[in-house]
């Protein structure tokens, strides 16, 4: 394995186990919303988005401890978005990691439940002492998370996605790229943003790394594309050639996949004279970069 590869793996076992200590339990409340939570949040995925925060504030000298459970408050909001996303109303998806999503494995209205559940759990991680002792940092963390995710982040994305659906006309180039920053950069942004903030960065850390995080997500989002068109259901672990049954434009039904590879390779690079001011203490968040571009899951 690949030293990326190595704390690629390092970062989904400690998240997996952070996550395990923090979600809710059957001694917390209702048996069947704490069973519903942790099947949505646990035992499955690559973990990237936590790995982002962890690196970030390793490459700034931040704490462990307090990366980690801003990682997993992160990965809370993700598998959330993923659980409400997946649902008849939005993608309508029997699938999510290779397993049945959470409302074909328990029900409808538990699934939304869930993705509830995760959402309010994340920030009462940041919010916890625990997280970190210096309110301030807390409160910032707190404020991150909540911009990347709501109406002008993440949120905002799914909205401009399913008017996409019903619109008259497929998006045009600008308008997907601003679909996709918002769907899908902003919370890989904050990944990165949010491990400067643990470690007290000032502006310009802080800046870049989220600089860095908008690069990457967009190759994120290119790359989920090119998968959705050459990919294998098998190896994906979810539904593949959704976005040409229901019409929808991205970047490569747009410009083709010879395109999108160029523009893969491109971003690679961008990422890499985005993180050179740290020399080779940034060489695993160069290889992340690498290793977005060339997924085949």
């Amino acid at each position: 394995m690949t030293a990326f590869q190595t704390r690629l793996a390092d970062a989904a076992t400690v998240t997996e186990q952070t996550l395990d200590a923090l979600l809710p339990t059957a001694e917390d409340g209702p048996e069947r919303i704490a069973e519903a939570v942790r099947y949505a949040a646990l035992g499955g995925g690559k973990r990237f988005r936590p790995f982002l925060a962890i690196e970030s504030a390793a490459l700034l000298g931040g704490d462990p401890a307090a990366a980690r459970a801003a990682a997993a408050a992160l990965e809370c909001v993700h598998c959330y978005s993923l659980v409400h996303d997946d649902l008849p109303a939005m993608d309508d998806d029997d699938m999510r990691r290779g397993r049945p999503t959470v409302h074909k494995a328990f029900d409808e209205a538990t699934a939304i439940l869930a993705g509830d559940a995760l959402l309010t759990v994340a920030f009462e991680i940041l919010g916890s002492p625990r997280t970190h002792a210096d309110p301030a940092v807390r409160a910032e963390l707190v404020l991150c998370l909540a911009r990347a995710a709501g109406s002008a982040g993440m949120v905002g994305g799914q909205m401009l996605d399913l008017q996409a659906e019903t619109a008259a006309e497929a998006l045009g180039e600008a308008d997907v790229m601003r679909l996709q920053a918002l769907k899908t950069g902003a919370l890989i942004a904050a990944s990165c943003e949010m491990g400067a903030i643990v470690s007290g960065a000032d502006a310009a850390d802080r800046g870049r790394l989220k600089r860095y995080g908008a690069i990457v997500g967009a190759a994120f989002q290119l790359a989920d594309d090119l998968l959705d068109v050459t990919g294998s259901e098998a190896e994906v672990g979810k539904r593949i050639g959704k976005d040409a049954a229901r019409g929808k434009a991205t970047l490569v039904s747009i410009h083709g996949e010879d395109w999108a590879r160029r523009r893969l390779d491109a971003l690679v690079v961008e990422a890499g004279e985005t993180l050179a001011p740290y020399g080779e203490a940034a060489a695993v968040l160069v290889d992340a970069a690498r290793f977005v571009a060339v997924r085949t899951a």
